[in-house]
């Protein structure tokens, strides 16, 4: 052999081993990767149960603090309610107590009735006995010198010299 054969042996054998050196690390490589993804994968579902689990926990308490703003709002409707109708209550009573003092103050009791009945029969007997005297006479002031003088019916005359005259009406 020579020396370039031996040179030309020894590069190859040098880059043989070079390249034998790169398939194994190249396997060594491909052997980390895949387990590299395989723990990936493990470290994503170790995460989306982690982050789950998170949520749910979060949500719990979501729901809980929802339950207890329900509960208050409730108790804030009843309240609200009891006080309405209390509101409600005590308006009607003082609306009913003005009105019954305002019928007891303006309305006549029936004795003031009956008393003021009397007095109307009174005063009609009175109308009555001022009409059959004359009260439906109609008097005036006539003349310069403003004398009482009264409206009669010019067909009846009676007296000796017809003097006397009928009041209208009567």
């Amino acid at each position: 052999m020579t020396e370039r054969s031996v040179g030309l042996s020894e590069e190859a054998l040098k880059f043989g081993l070079l390249l034998e050196a790169a398939q194994t690390q190249q396997r060594s490589v491909d052997e980390s990767l895949d387990r590299l993804q395989a723990h990936t994968r493990g470290l994503d579902g170790v995460v989306r149960d982690e982050l789950r689990r998170t949520l749910i926990d979060e949500l719990q308490g979501v729901t809980a603090a929802t339950a207890r703003a329900v509960q208050a709002l409730n108790e804030v409707k009843r309240a609200v309610a009891l006080r309405t109708a209390l509101v409600a209550a005590g308006l009607t009573g003082v609306t009913a107590a003005i009105s019954t003092a305002a019928v007891w103050w303006t309305v006549p009791s029936a004795r003031d009735i009956e008393a003021l009945r009397a007095e109307k029969a009174g005063l009609e007997r009175n109308v009555a006995d001022l009409v059959a005297q004359g009260g439906r006479i109609e008097w005036a002031r006539c003349g310069d010198a403003r004398r009482l003088c009264v409206r009669v019916e010019r067909k009846a005359a009676f007296g000796k010299n017809a003097d006397y005259r009928i009041a209208k009406g009567y």
